[in-house]
């Protein structure tokens, strides 16, 4: 159902029909979701969002470009703030058709000369054009449109000019006997007065609009029982952001600190699911090819490092200095080289040291185990999601490789010797591949049959990357989810320990862990050896 539809359906339900004032697509947005029954896309916001006086200095061109946004944003149907229909009966016409075709449910024509003033701006002048002439532009108007159902508002600056009651309901009673579907009338008092007893006098059928900006205490019940149909919060939006984009600025400035004004802000999650973040997430999985954008990462960087000595006295692993530039951002660069552009950190020794802007970081308390990190961030494994140590190098293909790679759970394992290296994830697989030998990638099909630290018979060590489909990332929560609720020693073993004791349990349940090979390609970081080799082979 068009926006010119839904208004009429709801002009002919009970109760006002409340209208709030925007100036683009996200204040627009908000409007909807805060339940207003419609948009107005406001000249005095659309103007001072431009940073110029609500003069008719904007072009229509500017006003109807921000009216088609809030169209395209919102949920409800959009009443447009015209001025006086930038110009005269012939203006009017271009105006109708513009509007109309760009999904406008009602437009709003006002009886000002151009260029108009703002109806509350004092020691400015104010005239009107002759009732007869706006006649003529409401006329020019209804022969114009489409659709029946796009809605014309004659609006009266009479009272606004001081020229009195007897004026103003001349000039409203002339208007909704041209056909306008609704009369505004206007005041700048303090106090309902006039516009209570304009509405006591009327004696058409029209229904009448008001705006309640001077007028503020008189309630929408009150104006209700009074007469009015519509009652529109015209500039409030844009009044509210102003007064707390002061507050934020000048707190930042004065504490010369982001987190001052955390208490102040909307977190960046409620923004990114206000604008729609999730449902393009969801149409990337659906529609983009296979390769990287379809696929998150996590990073898992929560670990003290004590075997790097004073290289990690005050930072994590994962903000060491490789020529000039963090092992995080490298990390980072390789991801989104391989297309992965939707990337968490998973933080906790020395947090406050790491810098990752542009990442969604989640903290775990220090001591938390690698699957108490992993569960940290558990709201991104949604759709692929690839895992990833914070202590590792890799490069851009070995990601696409795995992101090309059908499976549930997906490890990459290195089938290169590792010269009798302790403490290794070490993994046995069901093909009995020799690491001394040449072989083919191929397509082979190979599954991980155990994991584990230095594990006795093992013929591949997993780098600490791996990939989950969304099926994956469910299984493993579930396996989580049941053994470490419970009080036994494997439950508590589990919540503090290694991904390799997660993955072991996974298939120990029966279920698929597959693995693709590598021969080198990688590097990890974990003693002062690796990081002096890193710095030496890094460009």
């Amino acid at each position: 159902m068009n926006g010119s539809r839904k208004l009429r359906e709801r002009l002919g339900q009970t109760g006002p029909l409340l209208v709030g004032g925007a100036h683009d697509g996200l204040s627009a947005l908000l409007v909807s979701e805060a339940g207003f029954d419609a948009v107005w896309a406001s000249g005095f916001e659309i103007s001072a969002s431009h940073g110029v006086p609500d003069a008719n200095i904007l072009p229509m061109s500017e006003n109807l470009r921000a009216a088609a946004r809030m169209v395209e944003a919102s949920k409800v149907p959009v009443i447009a703030d015209c001025d006086n229909g930038y110009g005269n009966a012939i203006n009017v016409i271009h105006t109708v058709h513009a509007y109309e075709r760009e999904g406008i449910a009602a437009i709003c024509i006002e009886d000002a000369v151009f260029p108009k003033r703002c109806s509350f701006y004092t020691g400015v002048r104010r005239d009107l054009v002759d009732p007869q002439e706006h006649v003529g532009k409401i006329k020019a108007c209804l022969d114009t449109r489409d659709d029946d159902n796009f809605a014309i508002i004659a609006r009266t600056e009479a009272l606004i000019a001081g020229w009195g009651m007897e004026e103003a309901l001349r000039r409203g009673r002339s208007y909704a006997d041209a056909g306008a579907d609704m009369v505004l009338v206007h005041s700048k008092l303090p106090h309902p007065g006039e516009i209570l007893e304009f509405a006591r006098l009327w004696d058409r059928d029209t229904p009448l609009v008001c705006v309640p900006t001077t007028y503020k205490s008189t309630t929408a019940t009150t104006l209700a029982d009074a007469g009015y149909r519509v009652i529109i919060y015209a500039n409030h939006g844009i009044r509210a952001s102003i007064k707390a984009m002061r507050g934020a600025f000048a707190r930042i400035l004065e504490e010369k600190c982001a987190s001052a004004v955390d208490d102040m802000i909307a977190p960046l999650a409620e923004v990114y699911e206000l604008i729609g973040v999730p449902t393009m997430k969801q149409a990337e999985q659906a529609y983009l090819p296979a390769g990287g954008a379809r696929a998150g990462a996590i990073i898992l960087a929560a670990g003290a490092s004590p075997e790097l000595g004073e290289l990690t006295e005050d930072r994590p692993k994962c903000m060491l200095d490789i020529k000039g530039r963090s092992l995080l951002s490298r990390q980072v660069e390789s991801l989104n080289a391989a297309g992965v552009r939707d990337i968490s950190v998973v933080v906790g020794w020395k947090k406050e040291a790491v810098n990752a802007p542009d990442l969604h970081v989640y903290e775990v308390r220090d001591g938390g185990g690698e699957v108490m990190s992993l569960m940290q961030a558990a709201p991104e494994l949604k759709g692929a999601t690839l895992v990833v140590y914070g202590d590792i190098l890799f490069d851009p293909d070995l990601v696409v490789r795995l992101l090309q790679t059908d499976g549930d759970v997906v490890l990459v394992v290195d089938r290169a010797e590792s010269n009798n290296r302790k403490n290794l994830d070490l993994v046995r697989t069901m093909n009995n591949v020799d690491g001394r030998q040449r072989f083919l990638h191929g397509n082979r099909n190979d599954a991980v049959t155990r994991i584990g630290v230095d594990l006795e018979g093992g013929n591949g060590e997993w780098i600490g990357m791996m990939l989950l489909s969304e099926a994956g990332a469910g299984k493993l929560k579930g396996v989580y989810e049941k053994i470490a609720s419970e009080n036994s020693p494997q439950g508590v073993c589990l919540r503090q320990g290694a991904l390799t004791d997660l993955l072991q349990a996974l298939i120990d349940e029966g279920i698929s862990v597959r693995c693709i090979e590598t021969y080198k390609g990688w590097m990890e970081i974990d003693t002062f050896e690796d990081y002096r080799r890193a710095w030496a082979q890094v460009k």
